[in-house]
């Protein structure tokens, strides 16, 4: 089976086309290729698949096997493939995934590096449709007590559930605790992912990543827009932020007109290869 590996800003991907492999336990091959001392090494599989209403099918799984709604770091790669393997002529195309359908503008590159815009669509943030347990219309500024400490939390969906922690510095949190209580708190009946945050200015915020299935990643595109999205709606930032994440920085743009949020980036290609016939199956 024919795979290739790409990265959006650190946040690394093995890409198959499932059009052309035959895969019978995504799940399990996922599990198998990601693992960094024994596989691949990587933050999740993304399959390209074909799609009725869309141009194509993006499907993500989690390094733990767990199927995710979308991805924006993964809506970059599958892009970007998508593009370096001519599977399209356009540069302007569709994808769709589990939240919906996803327009992507090709700004720039070639088949080992491309500047991508995603359209990410609106945000969802009334509490039981991120889902989160709480009342109310949104949830902004929460006070959630753990583990006797309290954190102030903000949930908003971005096709995924995320819950955003606002901190004076998120080099000093202790990512590795916090991140995965938070993402199996009861308040998620789904889970979350986790953003650690620092407003820096009305154009720039700083964040650490937990994300769900996975654990801290060197960036997340639907959580620097959910990050956005929050510190916005607290009176923090403007309409476009530039994210700086461990992996490198993403321009986030929220069209307040119709409610959409985009994101561009960067996605790049790591390496292709072959993965033995008699491991597909899981």
């Amino acid at each position: 089976m024919k795979f290739t590996k790409m990265h959006g800003i650190g946040n690394d991907y093995v890409l198959v086309n499932r059009i052309q492999e035959p895969i019978l336990d995504p799940r399990a091959l996922s599990v198998r290729m990601c693992q960094r001392h024994t596989g691949i090494g990587a933050d999740g599989l993304v399959l390209l698949e074909s799609s009725s209403a869309a141009d194509f099918t993006m499907r993500i799984f989690n390094a733990d096997g767990s199927e995710s709604e979308s991805c924006g770091n993964a809506l970059r790669c599958i892009a970007g493939y998508i593009r370096s393997k001519k599977l399209t002529g356009k540069t302007e195309f569709s994808l769709e995934t589990g939240s919906g359908i996803r327009g992507i503008s090709i700004l720039s590159g070639d088949d080992e590096a491309y500047r991508i815009r995603v359209d990410m669509g609106e945000p969802v943030l009334t509490p039981d449709k991120i889902p989160v347990k709480l009342p109310g219309d949104r949830v902004l500024g929460y006070t959630l007590r753990m583990d006797g400490r309290l954190y102030t939390i903000s949930a908003v969906g971005m096709g995924n559930p995320h819950c955003i922690v606002f901190t004076d510095d998120p080099d000093w949190i202790d990512v590795q605790t916090i991140g995965l209580l938070i993402e199996n708190h009861a308040l998620f009946p789904n889970k979350t992912n986790v953003e650690f945050m620092k407003v820096v200015d009305r154009g720039h915020i700083r964040l650490r990543v937990w994300e769900r299935g996975v654990g801290e990643t060197m960036a997340c595109g639907t959580g620097a827009c959910a990050a956005m999205v929050a510190a916005f709606l607290s009176g923090r930032v403007d309409t476009t932020v530039v994210a700086h994440l461990r992996g490198g920085s993403l321009l986030v743009e929220w069209n307040l007109q119709n409610n959409h949020v985009c994101q561009t980036g960067a996605a790049e290609h790591v390496f292709n290869g072959d993965w033995p016939d008699d491991t597909i199956a899981g």
